[in-house]
């Protein structure tokens, strides 16, 4: 028989646990809505704020949930020190045997025209020229977890203010080096 109410209880435990080490040194409302966005977008499937929202459950009308997501979201400042925190984080789990696995994908949006910094991308499924992102996702496999860890994620638009052509744009091989030797020594020798 499977106890869901022990499932879910483990679950939130485990939620707070993570928010807690990638919200140190945050105020206590801060590391709450990070928590709360956090479980809302992993138990609704979704990023909208509505769809958190719900899957929160407050026993306050869903607007005024929204609308205090919506706030905490437009005042949120401190993305830097969540990342370095969660770079914090995850160091204990990367060892010299862990492979980092770099996917320089993109992510077209051929209906959207309107959207902000949309550019020219080369549609990996297609091979044809689109409009959309360039996009960047750092993998950790490791000998002792059982699923593989996100390490860095990032979208961004060739038209944004201050793009260059780094080593993401070289050939192949070339690219392997760049990588290895700038992600290895980010995540085990160099402070951030």
């Amino acid at each position: 028989m499977t106890h869901y109410s022990i499932l879910s209880s483990n679950l939130k435990r485990g939620i707070l646990r993570f928010s807690e080490k990638i919200s140190k040194g945050l105020s206590r409302p801060t590391f709450k809505f990070v928590s709360q966005m956090i479980y809302g977008m992993l138990c609704s499937q979704s990023c909208h704020l509505s769809k958190i929202g719900r899957a929160l459950d407050e026993p306050i009308k869903l607007k005024k949930t929204i609308d205090r997501l919506s706030r905490n979201l437009s005042e949120f400042s401190l993305g830097a020190k969540l990342f370095e925190n969660y770079i914090k984080t995850v160091k204990g789990c990367i060892t010299g045997r862990s492979i980092l696995i770099v996917d320089d994908g993109d992510i077209t949006k051929p209906c959207s025209t309107k959207m902000e910094g949309l550019g020219e991308v080369r549609d990996g499924s297609t091979g044809e020229i689109g409009i959309g992102y360039h996009m960047l996702v750092v993998t950790a496999l490791t000998p002792g977890q059982k699923s593989p860890i996100g390490v860095y994620s990032r979208v961004y638009s060739a038209r944004e203010e201050g793009f260059v052509i780094t080593q993401w744009h070289l050939p192949f091989p070339e690219r392997g080096r760049c990588c290895r030797t700038m992600c290895v020594g980010q995540l085990k020798n160099q402070p951030l």
